[in-house]
């Protein structure tokens, strides 16, 4: 699953628009033109797409958060070098304002069942002996499961 795909799933969700979506960047300090969304927004074969990079991504996400959330107090978190489907699973339960039991609901909806226990370790830290790294299966599942709840 790439960056783009996730950035266009994400649009499609919430049915953002081309200003709502670079509002989101500006919202981290991150200055976007529409022609560099576009291209980001494009379908992987279009002469004119554009890959999506980690820290645009990681943007984006904090954006949203700042955007559901409110901004944070003090020092604003970095933007992430190198995001993994953990970290992009973790900034979208923050944005929506997610408990666990919200998530493992919503993935009841789309036929994909995980326990409590699977769930807490994609938040867990690299380093803990019993995190687990988030899969795209994993992931696509809860978009796809967000995409049913906020477009029906």
């Amino acid at each position: 699953m790439t960056y783009n795909d996730i950035l266009r799933r994400i649009r499609y969700t919430f049915d953002c628009s081309d200003d709502e979506m670079i509002e989101l960047f500006d919202l981290s300090d991150l200055n976007v033109s529409r022609e560099q969304l576009s291209n980001w927004l494009k379908k992987d074969d279009d002469p004119d797409y554009k890959s999506l990079g980690d820290e645009q991504l990681a943007s984006f996400l904090n954006g949203l958060i700042t955007n559901n959330r409110g901004k944070r107090e003090g020092v604003q978190p970095p933007i992430e070098k190198k995001l993994t489907n953990n970290i992009i699973f973790r900034k979208l339960k923050i944005a929506l304002g997610f408990k666990d039991d919200d998530i493992l609901g919503l993935l009841e909806t789309v036929d994909f069942r995980l326990s409590r226990h699977e769930l807490s370790a994609f938040f867990r830290k690299p380093t803990h002996k019993h995190y687990r790294e988030c899969k795209d299966q994993i992931l696509r599942n809860f978009l796809n499961a967000l995409q049913n709840q906020y477009r029906t």
